[in-house]
C-alpha cells in the first residue's frame, strides 16, 4: 500500500532511510533514484500514514527492512515481502512491484489529478525545461492529490 499510495519505485522504498521520512510533514525525500526527475519530496498520504509511523517506530537505518533489520535487497524484498503480501490478502496472479507504481498513476489520473501534479509525486519528467525549471510546486497540493485516491 506504501508503494500504491507514493507511486515510488521498489529501489526507492528500499532505499529510504528513516533519516528522510518527516511525518509531521506528511512527506519523505527521495535522495537516490534511477532518474533526475526521481530525487524530489513524496507525499505520505492519510491512508498510509500509520504504515509509515509502524516502519518507523522499528529498528535500523531504512525505513522498511528484513525481519532481522537488514537492508533489503531487489530479490528477498519481492521474494520474502512482496509477494507473500499479495499471498496474504489473496492476490494471485504475476504481480511485480512496479505494478504499483502504475496503480498509483492510474488511481490519480481517474481521480482528474493534473498530469504535473502526477509527475512531480512519481518522479516523471517534464515535457520541456519550463515544465522542468520554472515549474515549482510546494508539498500541499502534492499531499491533497494522494489523498484522492
Amino acid at each position: 500500500l506504501m508503494m500504491i499510495y507514493s507511486g515510488i519505485r521498489q529501489g526507492e522504498l528500499r532505499d529510504l532511510k528513516k533519516e528522510d521520512v518527516h511525518l509531521e510533514e506528511q512527506y519523505f525525500y527521495i535522495s537516490k533514484s534511477k532518474t533526475p526527475a526521481g530525487v524530489r519530496n513524496v507525499p505520505i498520504g492519510d491512508k498510509v500514514l500509520p504504515f509509515f509511523r509502524y516502519w518507523m517506530n522499528k529498528s535500523g537505518e531504512y525505513l522498511v527492512t528484513t525481519r532481522d533489520g537488514g537492508h533489503f535487497t531487489d530479490r528477498n524484498f519481492r521474494d520474502s515481502y512482496f509477494t507473500q503480501i499479495l499471498d496474504q490478502i489473496g492476490i494471485s496472479g504475476e504481480h511485480r512491484p512496479h505494478d504499483t507504481r502504475h496503480t498509483c498513476i492510474s488511481l490519480l489520473t481517474v481521480a482528474g489529478v493534473d498530469e504535473r501534479i502526477i509527475k512531480k509525486i512519481v518522479g516523471h519528467a517534464g515535457k520541456g525545461v519550463t515544465e522542468n525549471v520554472y515549474t515549482h510546486i510546494e508539498m500541499k497540493p502534492l499531499l491533497e492529490a494522494i489523498n484522492r485516491i
